[in-house]
């Protein structure tokens, strides 16, 4: 299988040189030591994967993969697969929730279309075409992507961290788009952590209690199909999907060029940990933006051992939470950069 580079390619550490001088500004700057708490580790952590004195996060690069599933035969979604290409049109003439806050943050956004099972317009501003399939296989029954297409995805994310660090982005926030993702995310996400559906299914898109159930019956026979390979990209290639898949090669090839990642919620994370589990030195690149409402994100957020800086019940995807947390971030660097020692400002410091 040609898989890209960065599926097994060494990720470089962050420097910590930059961050030892970073911690060190930290330490003199007009406020009691560890008075910002979360904002002063942010700096210090930008300040290493930046390589530099003066982190910033002002050029925003968000890639948002989208992809159908077969899983959604089994009836395990609220909302009609027809939804995945209509939200990409969505997406494009900005009236998404994702679209509306890149705008705010003057981000440039992309839509990457990876396959659905709906017609999508041709010609829409800021959708690339990297189509794969209609959608995946039904992954109750059987494997979710071949070896080709499950390549194929790992490319694409991978060539759009190559279009962030050709547009000189300093933060990369990858997004997800697809009915039934949910599904498919808590079944990666059973065999990764050692867990039982019951624990990891969720509401997804707004399913009753009858619903989740019956997602979880549904995880069930996928689990009892897929068999006991652990791997990455065995479980990558037999329960996730497209977009996962991208995602997982965005955030490693994100690293492997030297850029941080903001982490959404709870596919993205899934995403995440696969791909710590193929590179653990990826895990040193993310950033962690907020706690999704979907019951099974905790239990990745602690595999990841990742504290997030929101919780706002959010758990709409799109990388919508990572957006709105992106201001933090920045007033992180703001701070850092911007405020005055003790010995400039002429102020006591500590005795």
């Amino acid at each position: 299988m040609n898989l890209p580079a960065c599926w097994t390619s060494a990720i470089d550490q962050p420097d910590h040189k930059f961050a030892e001088l970073a911690r060190t500004r930290q330490g003199v700057l007009t406020k009691p030591p560890g008075s910002l708490g979360r904002l002063e580790e942010l700096a210090i952590a930008l300040s290493a994967q930046q390589r530099s004195q003066t982190p910033a996060v002002d050029k925003v690069h968000i890639s948002v993969f989208a992809g159908d599933h077969g899983v959604c035969s089994e009836g395990i979604s609220a909302f009609p697969q027809a939804v995945t290409a209509q939200m990409i049109a969505n997406f494009a003439h900005g009236g998404a929730a994702i679209s509306v806050l890149a705008k705010q943050l003057n981000a440039n956004l992309e839509v990457v279309n990876l396959g659905t099972v709906g017609d999508v317009p041709q010609g829409l501003a800021g959708v690339i075409d990297e189509y794969i399939a209609p959608a995946t296989g039904n992954l109750a029954s059987e494997p979710a992507m071949n070896e080709q297409q499950v390549a194929a995805a790992l490319d694409a994310g991978d060539r759009a961290a190559e279009r962030a660090a050709q547009n000189g982005a300093q933060l990369f926030i990858g997004g997800d788009m697809g009915i039934g993702n949910t599904t498919s995310a808590a079944a990666l996400a059973c065999l990764l952590l050692d867990q039982r559906p019951e624990q990891l299914a969720g509401p997804g898109t707004g399913l009753n209690r009858e619903g989740v159930t019956h997602k979880a019956q549904v995880i069930e026979q996928a689990l009892i199909r897929h068999g006991s390979d652990r791997s990455p990209l065995a479980l990558l290639a037999s329960l996730g999907g497209f977009e996962i898949a991208a995602l997982t090669g965005a955030f490693l090839g994100a690293a492997a060029r030297g850029i941080p990642v903001l982490v959404d919620g709870y596919i993205v994370s899934v995403a995440a940990l696969i791909g710590v589990r193929q590179q653990p030195a990826l895990r040193d690149w993310l950033h962690f933006s907020h706690r999704s409402a979907e019951p099974g994100h905790r239990l990745v957020l602690d595999a990841l051992a990742a504290d997030p800086l929101l919780d706002l019940g959010m758990r709409l995807g799109e990388g919508s939470g990572a957006a709105t947390a992106v201001p933090l971030l920045r007033s992180a660097c703001v701070l850092h950069n911007g405020m005055a020692s003790f010995a400039d400002a002429g102020v006591s410091g500590a005795s």
